[in-house]
């Protein structure tokens, strides 16, 4: 199990506990279930390299924390 932490541009932060192998889609709908966001409006992003829904965190090489 991976831990993620995403922040919002409000300064909200939510720890997500997920595994390697699930897409950033799945991660998206379980933002979803503790934000009340709905999961197209929301994009991951890290600097300026926007994640796609159908790759998997381990192929973007995110790990805990």
């Amino acid at each position: 199990m991976t831990e993620v932490v995403c922040n919002d541009h409000l300064g909200k932060k939510v720890c997500i506990s997920c595994n390697t192998d699930d897409t950033i889609g799945d991660l998206k709908k379980l933002i979803t279930a503790q934000t009340g966001t709905h999961w197209n409006k929301i994009v991951l992003r890290k600097w300026y390299m926007i994640f796609k829904d159908q790759v998997s965190l381990g192929d973007y090489e995110i790990r805990d924390g």
